[in-house]
């Protein structure tokens, strides 16, 4: 039979394939392949979980051991605290108050009075301890340090000038004047000891260690007066001219100019 074809008729075209439909196909290869990586990853937990369980029962009298242990010694510095360091810090306080309100009697006071209040602030009295018997007996640093500061200057203040270099030598403070302090007092010692190129080398450090208008003059001056005895006049100059540069409104600088033109 013939087939003819209709004029004007076009045989249809293959339908085409829309870009949208294959972006849909990539979309669900791609979920495919998540959804696959995903179970990959909680078959891996799982047998990590299991092997974690296996090794906690495995090993479970260690682990609770060490718990255990860490516990003990948390609780045990807790009671430490409470019932020896703190009762300890307490009485050290107590002790220290005592012995200071001692100390600074005898500053207020003269002669065998005075005496008698410094050898009350070392030794102790009243129930209390001294600054000795902290040194002996504390715990506490801080109460060892500032006990080392007292004793040296109360042993300083009735002539025991070595055990006032001992303890004040010992005694360390970040409070820079209080250091400068017993520098300097460590200066006096070896003056009255007969020792000016010691002392003269510990007035330098203690004017040197605190520029303030309280210590830096004083140390000065006795810098100044110890390098005059030792012959040292130019040196004694250079101590004395610096108190008259930068410390002219101190009572260190009112006689100044005297002690220069003594120096030259």
């Amino acid at each position: 039979m013939a087939t003819y074809n209709k004029r004007g008729y076009k045989a249809p075209k293959p339908e085409d394939v829309s870009t949208d439909n294959v972006d849909d196909l990539e979309k669900d290869i791609n979920v495919d392949e998540k959804d696959s990586n995903v179970a990959g990853v909680f078959n891996t937990l799982d047998q990590t979980a299991s092997k974690t369980e296996e090794f906690v029962a495995k090993n479970q009298n260690i682990i609770l051991s060490i718990v255990g242990g860490i516990a003990l010694i948390t609780v045990g510095y807790l009671l430490y605290n409470k019932f020896v360091a703190q009762p300890s810090q307490n009485e050290a306080a107590s002790n220290m108050f005592q012995a200071q309100q001692y100390f600074k009697q005898a500053v207020d006071a003269s002669g065998k009075t005075s005496d008698s209040l410094y050898n009350l602030a070392l030794n102790g009295g009243e129930g209390k301890q001294g600054f000795l018997d902290i040194l002996s007996s504390s715990s506490s640093a801080n109460a060892e340090n500032l006990a080392h500061y007292y004793a040296g200057m109360a042993f300083l203040n009735t002539k025991q000038y070595q055990k006032a270099i001992e303890h004040l030598s010992d005694f360390k403070s970040d409070d820079a004047f209080t250091n400068a302090m017993a520098i300097g007092a460590i200066g006096d010692a070896n003056a009255e000891l007969k020792k000016p190129a010691e002392a003269l080398e510990f007035y330098i450090k203690a004017a040197e260690s605190n520029k303030n208008d309280m210590s830096t003059p004083r140390f000065l001056l006795k810098a100044g007066q110890t390098a005059l005895t030792l012959g040292k006049k130019e040196d004694a100059v250079k101590y004395f001219t610096d108190i008259k540069d930068n410390f002219q409104d101190t009572p260190e600088a009112q006689n100044i100019d005297a002690l220069i033109g003594m120096a030259q």
